[in-house]
């Protein structure tokens, strides 16, 4: 079994190129949403403890299985953690042998990226140029990238209520060809924007953006809503725009659509599937607001590992680990295992 540390994830996208990396994933991503019937789905199996929660998020289909552990500590920086790691499994449907185990801190950020980027894609003003980003955590540059790895972006806004967190956002990022433009209020912000990303670390059911503030077009990729009482979106908004999911059953559980109550089915157009596949149109008219209530969801995991795989193999990446017994001269003979010599 490959094992795939956090010094090979960083090779796998210096060798690659952060850019060409999201545009491969993006594609593994399309390939697996347009297969979406093959796969078996589930919601996230989730454990809330007092300060904060860990979930795994598994997937298979008939080839390969796979599922993240992921955790969500939003106190961690206090002690100098961070507040979200992961790692993940591939394995092999036919024998149930696992093929990799990998980091998936930086994974989840990127994949998270990409499928957001993808959304965008699909439900934005194919010209757009100007992007705003409410909050400057550990998504904000991730999320950025990715959006300019598929939009020609011109013009990023940004703006967080921690000063710090913005003049690291504008550090990371002053050497891209857009322009930074820091702003004061989020409302500011937004203003003329064609893109709208929220990745707050808001807690409790917050307004981080208003529907009277919203001009026709824009569309709103909304990441930071992502467990039971958590949200950023005023309810209005999602009452008239065009929603898109990922996965129904999570989303109404953990997304921004918890808000609506049982009523949430009526107001939601879509999930990413049905539009990545083209068996429900995207944006269709330059005045539709769109909305892409993201949660993240074990497909993307699943594609991320797969495209991981196949370019630590193209590098020469990684390293065997003896987790399980490879051969036993006697399979039926597990004792075996503590009297024999290993192989």
């Amino acid at each position: 079994m490959l094992l795939l540390e956090i010094p090979d994830i960083r090779s796998i996208v210096d060798r690659t190129g952060l850019k060409e990396f999201y545009l491969r994933l993006c594609r593994y991503l399309t390939d697996d949403f347009s297969n979406w019937n093959d796969f078996q789905k589930s919601s996230r199996h989730a454990v809330y403890v007092p300060n904060g929660v860990i979930e795994l998020m598994p997937i298979c289909n008939n080839e390969l299985y796979s599922f993240k552990y992921v955790n969500g500590h939003p106190y961690n920086p206090q002690t100098n953690k961070l507040n979200v790691v992961a790692f993940g499994v591939l394995a092999d449907v036919a024998s149930g042998y696992p093929l990799l185990i990998s980091s998936m801190t930086l994974l989840t950020a990127l994949r998270t990226a990409a499928t957001s980027a993808l959304a965008s894609r699909h439900l934005a003003k194919k010209e757009s140029k100007r992007l705003a980003i409410i909050g400057c955590g550990a998504q904000s540059e991730f999320q950025v990238l990715a959006h300019h790895a598929l939009f020609d972006l011109t013009e990023v806004r940004y703006f967080d209520i921690e000063v710090a967190a913005m003049t690291r956002f504008a550090h990371n990022l002053h050497n891209e060809s857009f322009k930074l433009m820091p702003m004061k209020t989020v409302r500011e912000a937004i203003d003329g924007a064609d893109i709208i990303i929220t990745a707050t670390a808001a807690k409790g059911k917050c307004h981080v953006l208003e529907w009277s503030w919203l001009t026709p077009g824009q569309h709103i990729s909304g990441i930071g809503g992502d467990s039971p009482g958590k949200t950023e979106l005023d309810p209005e908004i999602l009452k008239h725009s065009r929603v898109v999911v990922e996965y129904f059953p999570q989303t109404h559980h953990e997304g921004e659509i918890q808000n609506l109550g049982e009523k949430a089915c009526d107001f939601v157009y879509a999930e990413l599937w049905e539009i990545v596949s083209g068996v429900k149109p995207g944006r269709r008219d330059s005045t539709l607001i769109s909305v892409f209530d993201s949660v993240g969801f074990a497909l993307e995991d699943f594609s991320v590992l797969r495209l991981c795989f196949q370019l630590a193999s193209d590098y020469n990446l990684g390293k065997e680990i003896n987790i399980i017994p490879e051969t036993l001269a006697d399979c039926k003979n597990l004792y075996s295992l503590l009297t024999d010599e290993i192989r």
